[in-house]
Formats: C-alpha cells, structure tokens, sequence
C-alpha cells in the first residue's frame, strides 16, 4: 500500500477506484437516471472547486505572505518547480469547475434563470455563478500571462517581470476576496433560497 501513496497519481487513481467501487454498490442501479448524471457532475463540480479554491487560498495564506521570508537562493525553486505545477492545476480547475457548473445548471433547468439573477434560488446561486465566471476570467486572461511573464516562462525585462507579478498578485488578491461571497451563494442558495 505505501508504495501506492508515494506516487501521486497512483493515490489519485486509487481514490477513484474507491470512488467507482461506492458508486457502484450504492448507486449501480439508477445509473440510467438524468437525476443519478446530475448528482455525479455535481460532485465533480466540488471536487475541482477543491482544487481551485484550495489552490486560491494555498497561493492567498502562504505563498504570497511567505515569499518576502523565503532566502533568494531558495525562491528559484518555487518559481521553477512549485508555482508552474500550482498554476497548471489552479487553471485547469477553474476551467473544470465553471464546466461542470454550468452542466449542472443546465441538468437542473436553472441556468437561464440563474445566469440571468431571477429571484429567490436561482438568484443566490446565479450570483455565485457570476462571480465564479468572474473569478476564472481572472486565472485564465489575467493571473496566468502575467504569472508565465513574472516565472521567466515568457522573457521580459525585470521591469515588466515586477509589474507582472505584482498584477498577477493584486488580480489573485481579488478572486480571494470574491470566493467569500461565491461560496455563500453557492452553499446557502438551496438551503436558504
């Protein structure tokens, strides 16, 4: 089993493996069903906003505040190794979580209604939704092309290097503060309307 846990991906697909044993003694049988379709992309939508949001707050309490103590003969492997692999799981679980989102508003008949702040429900989670989109704007068009210019991934002066991860900073600041909001809305619109 140790060996197992020591690779990533063999714990990853391990958990899946696990996963799709659950799946299929508890739920085999209503597989067929749109409803049983809805739940499972649901719960591929929370697990990439784990992963995202985890990541947001990893890079919000203890990369960022960490950087400014770390010796400079050290913060090259954190710009070489940790922050690229960080970053490529940060973007492509935003991207899962906005998918997987708007399928399961879809699923559920409430994208329009959502998308567009109808009230009760749908205006909660719509508004969760739009600061979601927001938020995953931000990683793709903001965050991710001034984190390749500030990692030396894209050659630029030092100059444009600084004002680059200062952007990338000050942009990822923002989506920590916008996930406050967005969970609330995602988590209380079924429960509170």
């Amino acid at each position: 089993m140790s060996k197992i846990l020591e690779k990533m991906y063999s714990a990853l697909t391990l958990g899946a493996i696990l996963a799709l044993v659950v799946l299929t003694v508890y739920h085999g049988d209503r597989t067929q069903s749109k409803d049983y379709w809805a739940s499972f992309i649901t719960f591929l939508h929370v697990l990439s906003a784990i992963t995202w949001i985890g990541l947001l707050y990893y890079f919000n309490l203890v990369q960022i505040p960490m950087m400014p103590k770390i010796p400079a003969d050290l913060k090259p492997a954190i710009g070489k190794y940790i922050a690229p692999e960080a970053l490529f799981w940060f973007r492509w679980s935003a991207l899962a979580t906005v998918v997987t989102g708007l399928i399961v508003a879809t699923l559920h008949n409430y994208v329009h209604e959502a998308m567009t702040l109808q009230p009760g429900m749908t205006r909660t989670i719509g508004t969760g939704m739009w600061l979601g989109l927001i938020m995953a704007f931000n990683v793709w068009f903001i965050i991710w092309p001034n984190q390749k210019k500030a990692l030396g991934i894209v050659k630029v002066d030092d100059a444009s290097k600084a004002k680059a991860a200062r952007i990338a900073m000050l942009t990822s600041r923002t989506n920590f503060v916008l996930s406050l909001p967005m969970l609330y809305c995602m988590v209380t619109a079924g429960l509170v309307g």
